[in-house]
């Protein structure tokens, strides 16, 4: 009997090791599919942006070329190119708008999550359900009325209203909020106050720093977001010239121009573009994976 039992155990075991193997090994292919999915459309990009315009024409390839010295110069020296696209007054445009909006977003987003989670006040709920409406609204149903005020403000063709709105991130302000609900506990902001430390410098000093991780994270969105952003800037910047345009809607004047159709060029342009947001991630990589864990906590 017992060794029929021991039979029987010692089959279990082979089946479930056999079966952790198993389920190791379909979740390594299926991310492994994943990252392929996720990174082949920029290595491509990378590719085209070294092959010439006939090469690029003539088929897919994932073999860099020699182009690429060529494509430079066409891209920082040809006078068709300049008159779509100029590579330092996209970035420094771009930069403006986006840094200024990310860390406005941040800041004042991890400003409202403080206020609704430290404190207790009337309508506290529902303030934060309005936050919560707000977020369900897409920029599109508000940007026919969102341009009109603008216009009647004087600030079309200024980079405010590219700016100034990203104080207001209702969704940012969702995900602080959980991350604080699951990691910053009140009674250090109690101690805090006994200390005889202000409710702002409480803020800045204490809440920020514990903060770091889901503030990164939001960071990143919010700097990825602004710096491909071609919708609104595209509608606030109606007639300023080429060099008060954003890099995107360079881009964008590149590939709908009918005066320049060499694609290893322009694949390089775009190549140019995505620079600052893999060195954004690289900076704040190490901090998305215990900020998206502790701040996608359920309440």
């Amino acid at each position: 009997m017992s060794g029929n039992m021991k039979d029987v155990y010692g089959k279990a075991k082979d089946n479930y090791t056999a079966k952790i193997k198993l389920k190791s090994g379909i979740l390594f292919v299926w991310f492994l599919l994943l990252t392929i999915i996720c990174l082949l459309p920029i290595y491509i990009l990378v590719i085209n942006a070294t092959r010439s315009h006939s090469d690029i024409a003539n088929g897919l390839s994932f073999v860099p070329s020699h182009y690429l010295k060529s494509n430079w110069n066409k891209v920082f020296t040809d006078p068709g190119f300049k008159l779509c696209y100029s590579a330092f007054h996209g970035y420094k445009n771009s930069l403006i708008i986006t840094v200024c909006s990310t860390f406005l977003t941040v800041f004042f987003s991890a400003l409202t999550a403080y206020g609704i989670h430290v404190y207790d006040f009337k309508l506290k709920e529902i303030s934060y359900s309005v936050i919560l409406l707000v977020m369900m609204v897409p920029m599109q149903v508000t940007s026919a009325g969102f341009i009109a005020f603008m216009s009647d403000l004087k600030l079309t063709n200024t980079y405010w209203p590219l700016i100034l709105p990203s104080i207001a991130a209702p969704a940012v302000v969702y995900f602080m909020r959980s991350y604080m609900k699951s990691s910053f506990p009140l009674d250090i902001v109690e101690a805090a106050r006994i200390d005889g430390c202000g409710e702002f410098r409480t803020f800045l000093s204490i809440a920020i720093p514990m903060m770091k991780p889901a503030i990164a994270v939001q960071a990143i969105f919010a700097f990825i977001a602004s710096w491909n952003n071609f919708y609104t800037p595209n509608m606030i910047l109606i007639s300023v010239d080429l060099k008060k345009k954003t890099l995107p809607m360079m881009v964008s004047a590149l590939q709908s121009s009918d005066k320049f159709n060499d694609y290893g060029a322009i694949y390089l342009a775009i190549a140019l573009s995505i620079i600052p947001i893999i060195i954004a991630y690289v900076l704040l990589s190490r901090f998305i994976i215990a900020g998206v864990a502790l701040g996608g906590v359920k309440e």
